[in-house]
């Protein structure tokens, strides 16, 4: 269709098997679920109802005549009457019990905590890949010098994979965030209009046992561990917002990397993905512009202000509830894991990816490491019998000397030819050409991603094992 609008998100960014999760037939079939769920709960706990029921129920659990609920709901302007209706119409010997005690709620909502469940535990298995991919990359070059930065001017060196292990930390702060909400999820259960379950202790002649055992068993059977204590009509709305907080959170890390990746690129030291047919500009043909990388910033700052939504929504609930959630909530939840879902793809094609040119870096750090040398430099003049403070303002006026070549005559560093002129320092020039090993300067780069992948990532990797293999599709 090109004549009305289409979200991007479904059209360019979000894997199919994530827009799944937030269709509409998938909610469908979810309802259905939920009534089955509650239908066999009362059953089981002593409500005049038939196993026959159940079983009809069942029997047409999946093939939702659609149909029949859109030509009710043009009728009724209520879409759980009219999806209980269309139910109903297949099922005539169970009609009379869909949706026995229960309201609105008890469908939406509780569809909604098992959809944004799902859909948490995909966005988990494509972050454990991500990390997977980022430990290769970080096992490969976590020897290889290159030049640091602090405000984006050089540093003492580090390494090409211990920068690879600073985003693969911001991944796993995330990680345990995503597990401990995954893992506290509960859902709404059947709580009635105002959450007292009030029509059930009516169902159930005041048997608060049996009221209380019915949340538990739907519960059971739609696989959660239980529902949450206490609720007004609704679960909190604090539990979306908790939810996306999660999501801004990874996409924040994926910006940073997005971040370092563009600058990497534009020194021409790291390039993302770049396919043989791949036009970088309209006008510059020459160009390979960082566009996946570009993309996750973009797609992150959407989930980070989206992430303020459902603040608000929690924020402004009146008493038991209000309804001014619900067209917000329909709109920020999914695209926030839309989004999300299309930047874990990306992250994961841009490392599958990832080009280093060893070369490039070597030439950028051996520019600089003259100057980060000067320390090494002085405390060998000074064995050799010079004097540690006049060395130290030698050193000092030489690299502003040194430094004047490079920046105004655009000249190579020459740090270390006029050191060797200098005969304060008493060194020869071969002498000083040996303290320029990238490897002297480096620290424990390499040992702390050893000891990174060991003691962190491969725990990880290892017990999340079954989530491993995710490969990315990039659309556009």
């Amino acid at each position: 269709m090109t004549d009305r609008y289409q979200s991007p998100l479904s059209e360019r960014y979000a894997s199919k098997e994530m827009q799944y999760i937030f269709s509409p037939d998938k909610k469908f079939r979810t309802w259905r679920r939920l009534w089955i769920a509650l239908a066999e709960a009362e059953m089981e706990l002593g409500l005049p109802i038939t196993q026959e029921q159940v079983d009809e129920l069942r029997v047409h659990q999946d093939d939702i005549n659609y149909d029949v609920a859109k030509a009710r709901e043009a009728q009724v302007r209520h879409d759980v009457m009219s999806h209980v209706y269309a139910y109903g119409v297949q099922c005539p010997k169970a009609k009379g019990i869909i949706h026995l005690g229960a309201t609105s709620c008890y469908v939406g909502d509780n569809t909604d905590l098992i959809i944004m469940t799902e859909a948490l535990r995909l966005v988990k298995k494509k972050l454990v890949n991500v990390l997977d991919e980022l430990s290769r990359f970080a096992e490969r070059y976590k020897a290889q010098p290159t030049l640091a930065f602090t405000h984006f001017q050089p540093a003492q060196p580090t390494t090409v994979g211990k920068r690879a292990a600073l985003w693969m930390h911001d991944l796993t702060l995330d990680l345990a965030d995503l597990d401990y909400v995954i893992d506290g999820m509960r859902l709404l259960g059947s709580k009635g209009t105002t959450g007292t379950q009030a029509s059930f202790m009516e169902l159930f002649d005041g048997d608060q046992e049996k009221v209380k055992a019915v949340d538990q068993k739907i519960a059971e059977k739609m696989g959660f561990p239980g529902c949450y204590p206490v609720s007004g009509q609704t679960y909190s709305r604090k539990i979306d917002s908790r939810v996306l907080n999660v999501l801004a959170g990874i996409a924040q890390s994926a910006h940073k990397f997005s971040n370092d990746v563009r600058l990497l690129q534009h020194l021409k030291e790291v390039e993302e993905p770049f396919e043989k047919n791949q036009i970088g500009s309209s006008a510059m043909a020459y160009k390979r512009n960082p566009m996946r990388s570009e993309r996750m910033a973009s797609l992150a700052n959407y989930v980070m202000a989206d992430a303020m939504n459902p603040m608000m929504t929690a924020s402004t609930q009146w008493f038991e509830r209000t309804l001014d959630d619900s067209a917000n909530k329909r709109i920020s939840v999914p695209e926030a894991f839309l989004a999300v879902d299309g930047i874990l793809d990306l992250y994961l094609n841009v490392v599958d990816g990832l080009v280093v040119y060893p070369k490039v870096i070597e030439k950028h750090l051996m520019a600089e490491l003259p100057f980060m040398a000067t320390e090494n430099i002085m405390m060998d003049a000074v064995k050799a019998g010079g004097d540690r403070q006049e060395l130290h303002e030698r050193i000092r006026e030489l690299s502003m000397e040194a430094g004047r070549n490079v920046k105004e005559k655009g000249l190579d560093n020459n740090l270390l030819e006029l050191i060797a002129a200098d005969p304060a320092f008493n060194l020869k020039l071969e002498d000083l050409k040996k303290t320029m090993d990238p490897t002297l300067y480096t620290g424990r780069a390499k040992e702390q991603v050893e000891e990174f992948l060991a003691e962190v990532i491969r725990p990880i990797l290892e017990e999340n094992q079954d989530l491993l293999g995710v490969k990315a599709e990039i659309l556009v």
